[in-house]
């Protein structure tokens, strides 16, 4: 029996009772860190939750998943094995698919326990009125490349839910503010000791958020607009061609060859 197990995001108390039982009665961990994982089952041990017990653990990250499932046999889910994240559900930006996909080519029995997770906490904190919402996990770290992302998303339109590092979270902020997004949920540390909720406008939320730290999770409201392409029109005879393409280009996420033949096509 194989066995997805949901850890804690910031406190403890995140450890639901079927989780700790699975603990108690597995036979193996798998875990993305070995380091922390064992930090976490001595914290759970000290509080009385879990049976002090020695359970043999191995590490299976992004790293190394594929070669480990490559090297297992379907005997080995004879015994109870766990797999568990460092932090949240597995596989939710997170390791352990792999793992799913060779559970269900070899007939294993799997389940996936419930538990903390930073993006639907951070969508019912948002308050965004919206039965749907795209996530879409970790911003590039490229500032070109996550420019594109966004205002890919844009496009689209509706509820996104990303995660972002306090070392780029300003850089996004100004990203957003020039994409023209005035409706931003931010979200720090969820479920940890100082965790904070802001929503407004990223120029807004520059003023507020100095010196960010901890991690972030950000819910932004992308309504679909087209105003700023259509605008480009007015631009045509004062900015040349090659300029105004790499501008189209990056609001809308497109191709710049593909906006520049567009405007050729346009002024022929």
């Amino acid at each position: 029996m194989l066995v997805f197990l949901p850890t804690p995001i910031g406190n403890l108390e995140d450890m639901s009772l079927r989780a700790l039982r699975a603990l108690n009665e597995c036979d193996m961990i798998l875990c993305e860190d070995t380091r922390v994982t064992s930090n976490l089952l001595l914290l759970l041990q000290k509080r009385a939750l879990l049976q002090k017990r020695h359970v043999p653990i191995l590490s299976v990250h992004a790293h190394n998943e594929e070669s480990f499932v490559q090297n297992l046999t379907p005997e080995f889910f004879a015994q109870n094995v766990v797999y568990m994240s460092d932090a949240g559900l597995p596989c939710v930006s997170d390791p352990g698919a792999t793992l799913v996909r060779y559970a269900q080519q070899n007939d294993i029995a799997y389940t996936v326990l419930p538990g903390a997770n930073a993006a639907l906490c951070a969508f019912v904190a948002s308050g965004m009125s919206s039965k749907e919402f795209h996530f879409y996990g970790f911003l590039p770290h490229k500032k070109q490349q996550k420019e594109r992302e966004l205002a890919k998303l844009i496009t689209t339109g509706g509820v996104v839910v990303c995660y972002e590092s306090p070392h780029r979270l300003i850089q996004t902020l100004e990203i957003l503010d020039c994409l023209g997004i005035d409706d931003v949920f931010a979200a720090k540390e969820i479920s940890k000791q100082f965790e904070s909720y802001y929503r407004a406008s990223p120029a807004i939320l520059l003023e507020r958020i100095k010196q960010p730290r901890g991690e972030w999770t950000l819910v932004l409201n992308l309504k679909k607009s087209t105003q700023k392409e259509w605008n480009l029109a007015e631009f045509q005879d004062l900015l040349p061609p090659k300029i105004l393409a790499k501008v189209q280009a990056r609001m809308s996420g497109r191709n710049v060859q593909e906006c520049y033949d567009s405007l050729h096509d346009k002024g022929d």
